[in-house]
C-alpha cells in the first residue's frame, strides 16, 4: 500500500447541514455551470463578465471563472503542454464544483481544448449541472482582433503550442449553444445565453422585462 492510498483511506467525506437546495432557495434561483470554449479572441471572457453583470442586476449570484485570472493564481505553476492543459480543465472544474454546491451561477470562459476534458467537467457534476456554450468564431477573425498580441507572438515562434495554430482545439460536437461571435454583437449572445437559462427554468427574470 503506498503512502496516498493510505491517506485516501484516512479521510472522510463530512455532509453539510446547510445543503446546495438551501442555498438554491434562499437566492431564488439554480445554480450550473455555464462553459464557455473556444479560440482565443473568439469573445468568451467578453461575454462572460456581461452575462455576469446582467445576472447581478438581476439579484442572481453569479461568478465568471476566467482562464488567464487562474493562472495568475491557482493554476500559476502550470505551463501549456497538453498535460498542463488537462490539469488547468481539471482544477477549474473542482472549483465550478464548488462554487455550484455554494448556489452560486459559475460561469467558465476557457478555452479548454480538449472534448475529454470538458466531458470530464460534465461528469463530474452531472450533465444538468453543465451547460457547454460553444463560441465559435474564424481563426482568421481572431487574428484579426488578437486583443492579447498572442497570435503575432505565435505566428513569430516566441509562443510555442498555441491553440488553434501549433495545438489542436477540438469543438463541442454537441453543445447547447453555439454563438458566431463573428457575425453577433455582445448583447445579442448575452440575451441568448439568458434565454437558454431560462428556458431550462434556471432564472426566470427576463418575462418580467
Amino acid at each position: 500500500m503506498n503512502d496516498e492510498t493510505r491517506h485516501n483511506r484516512n479521510i472522510q467525506w463530512h455532509r453539510a447541514s446547510v445543503t446546495r437546495m438551501h442555498r438554491q432557495v434562499q437566492n431564488g434561483h439554480s445554480s450550473v455551470i455555464v462553459w464557455l470554449t473556444g479560440l482565443s479572441g473568439a469573445g468568451k471572457s467578453t461575454i462572460a463578465n456581461a452575462v455576469a453583470s446582467q445576472l447581478h442586476n438581476n439579484c442572481c449570484h453569479a461568478y465568471v471563472l476566467d482562464g488567464d485570472n487562474l493562472r495568475h493564481g491557482l493554476n500559476g505553476d502550470l505551463g501549456f503542454s497538453d498535460i498542463d492543459r488537462s490539469e488547468n480543465i481539471r482544477r477549474v472544474g473542482e472549483v465550478a464544483k464548488l462554487l455550484i454546491d455554494a448556489g452560486v451561477i459559475t460561469i467558465a470562459a476557457f478555452i479548454s481544448p480538449f472534448s475529454k476534458d470538458r466531458d470530464r467537467v460534465r461528469a463530474m457534476v452531472g450533465p444538468d449541472d453543465f451547460i457547454e456554450i460553444y463560441c465559435r468564431c474564424p481563426i482568421e477573425v481572431c487574428e484579426q482582433r488578437d486583443v492579447k498580441g498572442l497570435y503575432k507572438k505565435a505566428q513569430s515562434g516566441e509562443l510555442r503550442q498555441f491553440t488553434g495554430l501549433t495545438s489542436a482545439y477540438e469543438p463541442p460536437e454537441n453543445p447547447d449553444l453555439v454563438l458566431d461571435t463573428d457575425q453577433m454583437d455582445l448583447a445579442s449572445t448575452v440575451h441568448q445565453i439568458l434565454a437558454l437559462l431560462e428556458k431550462k427554468q434556471l432564472v426566470a427574470f427576463l418575462s418580467r422585462g
